[in-house]
């Protein structure tokens, strides 16, 4: 299927390495001149570099960090500086913050919205102007299916990513004259950065594999999915085949949430 992204030009946060990462390769592989950002230079360098060699398609890392507002100006105004447009920005920097409720202070559910909730508000201000000056573009928010049916124990991440969704409907309203289509994916169970550190963390004499082998056979498809799997269903939502798709939000989760 011919999804003409070659040539466009794609933002994308949290690209260093997991869903991000996977997300940047598979647009590049499509054609898209690729911008990603993180907050450590070394593993952003790295991937870009990656995934240039992998693709033979440009890709610009830039250093940000999306609770600081001038380090989004200096990525936009980078990317725009180097590509001349911007049609796609992903919204992806993020992590994983649920706990008892009673035991969630107030600092960690500010940090939690000001990394989910404002890096994307933030975002999309810097680069709808850029959109509409080219006629149009493509923002996808990346969320979680929690954000529509919140478990016990989910707080703060479910609540922003619940607003991370009323986002994306709010801006698919509101930036429809201006032809700017915004969606959002809601995932889990998505080999991702974080369940690296998880298995990291506790100890396991089991490689890394033989990890995503026993969180996948607790899954009802008995395995988990691949961030280039990810990838592969934002490449079309930002393609010309999704001209007619905005404010909806798209599980990806091998079926496993109660909800659509």
């Amino acid at each position: 299927m011919e999804l003409g992204l070659d040539g466009k030009v794609a933002v994308i946060t949290g690209g260093s390495e997991g869903i991000g990462k996977g997300i940047a390769r598979r647009l590049s592989e499509a054609g898209v001149k690729v911008a990603i950002c993180a907050r450590r230079e070394d593993v952003l360098n790295q991937t870009a570099q990656e995934i240039q060699d992998q693709t033979g398609n440009s890709v610009l890392a830039v250093t940000a960090d999306v609770t600081v507002a001038t380090t989004l100006e200096n990525l936009i105004d980078t990317t725009v500086g180097r590509f001349g447009r911007l049609d796609i920005l992903v919204n992806n920097a993020g992590r994983s913050a649920g706990e008892d409720f009673e035991m969630a202070t107030d600092q960690i559910w500010y940090e939690d919205l000001d990394l989910k909730l404002m890096g994307a508000v933030r975002c999309a201000r810097l680069v709808i102007p850029h959109m509409r000056a080219i006629g149009g573009g493509r923002i996808v928010n990346i969320t979680h299916p929690g954000g529509k049916q919140p478990d016990a124990g989910s707080c703060p991440t479910s609540v922003s990513r619940a607003a991370g969704i009323a986002l994306t409907k709010a801006l698919s309203k509101e930036f429809l004259p201006d032809k700017i289509l915004v969606n959002t994916v809601c995932l889990t169970s998505i080999k991702s950065a974080q369940g690296v550190r998880a298995w990291k963390a506790a100890g396991s004499s089991g490689t890394l594999e033989d990890y995503w082998q026993e969180e996948g056979d607790r899954h009802p498809l008995g395995r988990l999915g691949e961030p280039e799997e990810v990838g592969d269903l934002v490449a079309f939502l930002v393609s010309d085949r999704a001209a007619f798709i905005t404010g909806t939000a798209v599980n990806i989760d091998g079926g496993l949430s109660a909800v659509v």
